[in-house]
């Protein structure tokens, strides 16, 4: 029997992810440069500081690696707090949960202040009892922590728990310590929807006829 539920964000709750994608070239438009093609792809397996270094070199910014970080991270405040929609479908089916009584929480690798931002904004932050960040907790997806301490949260054994997720890593993550896995379709991850599809005990292409999910969840 499922007593509770653990979201991601970004990707599952949010449609977030085309910032992070063209994050590079958000920032040089904002300081009036043009980016080449394919910049995001080249900024893709670099940190936020690598990205930076990249781009002071690449475009002659003539700006520290710290002025460029401060402008990187406002791009992404501010797409946060002002643009960044919710996935089809998300509030209908928070409520659907919330009508079977199952407490929610958030697992997030963002900024605690900007998801709440979006949240709030959004109208559903209040679906949620709770929210750990894997900054906060010195963690990463890869390892259980962070879902381990949310079931905590929620007072809830792996096996009654459901987490939410559109990363394979992190789906594989929650799965391998006994937590109910659903894989949210995201196209950032297309190119391993084939292990999402696989490894997930439920995958959801989209967020439509709870009722229907909720049938597959009770067979868990």
């Amino acid at each position: 029997m499922i007593k509770g539920a653990i979201f991601d964000v970004d990707g599952t709750l949010l449609n977030s992810m085309p910032v992070w994608e063209n994050l590079g070239e958000l920032y040089l438009k904002s300081v009036g440069v043009e980016a080449e093609p394919g910049l995001g792809e080249e900024l893709s397996a670099m940190s936020l500081p690598q990205g930076a270094d990249y781009l002071i070199q690449h475009y002659h910014l003539g700006k520290t690696r710290n002025k460029v970080l401060d402008g990187i991270n406002q791009q992404v405040r501010d797409f946060y707090a002002q643009k960044v929609p919710l996935k089809p479908g998300v509030r209908d089916f928070l409520e659907g949960l919330r009508e079977y009584r199952i407490p929610m929480v958030i697992v997030t690798s963002s900024d605690r202040g900007n998801v709440e931002a979006a949240l709030k904004r959004l109208g559903v932050l209040n679906f949620f009892d709770g929210m750990l960040t894997c900054t906060e907790m010195g963690t990463d997806k890869n390892r259980p922590d962070i879902y381990l301490a949310a079931s905590l949260q929620l007072d809830t054994e792996p096996w009654e728990t459901l987490v939410f997720e559109d990363a394979y890593h992190a789906v594989l993550t929650a799965k391998k310590y006994g937590f109910r896995t659903v894989a949210v379709y995201d196209e950032a991850n297309d190119g391993k929807l084939g292990k999402i599809w696989n490894t997930a005990d439920i995958y959801l292409s989209e967020y439509a006829d709870f009722d229907l999910f909720w049938r597959r969840v009770s067979k868990l």
